[in-house]
């Protein structure tokens, strides 16, 4: 299944310019977003632990 995470435009927003107000925005957003939940957790753990270390994010650690 395809998630929308992804090639989110948010997403994009946040690896151009992490402290701009739609970076800032999506990096908040990312903590309850259902879409993000079933996106990351789909991901092997190699995958998460480089999200996890992209973008400080440390929901659903196993």
């Amino acid at each position: 299944m395809a998630h929308l995470c992804e090639n989110c435009k948010f997403r994009a927003n946040y690896d151009r310019k992490p402290s701009s107000l739609m970076g800032r925005f999506w990096r908040w957003h990312i903590n309850f977003c259902p879409g993000w939940k079933a996106y990351f957790t789909s991901l092997n753990e190699e995958q998460k632990n480089e999200l996890r270390e992209k973008y400080k994010f440390t929901k659903y650690q196993s």
